[in-house]
């Protein structure tokens, strides 16, 4: 059952005692690492100057830390 709290800011949602926000950042990473796992293959990768052959695995798990740290970055943007 979800459950609506107040704290005099907002109100925050939480399921079991869990805030949502957490368990949907848990799902989220449940199915980064299951789709990594799913992508084994080795590929080839082509910058503008060089190649680099690797497991598509690492190139997705590089994309996903790039776009998590430029989300970080740019939640300061934010106007509050």
């Amino acid at each position: 059952m979800t459950k609506t709290t107040g704290d005099g800011q907002g109100k925050r949602s939480e399921i079991a005692g869990v805030p949502t926000r957490v368990i949907a950042i848990g799902a989220i990473v449940v199915l980064a690492v299951w789709f990594l796992l799913a992508n084994l293959d080795k590929v080839k990768i082509q910058f503008w100057v060089f190649t680099v052959s690797c497991p598509l695995w690492i190139a997705l798990l590089a994309t996903l830390l790039a776009g998590g740290a430029l989300g970080w970055l740019l939640k300061g943007r934010r106007s509050k």
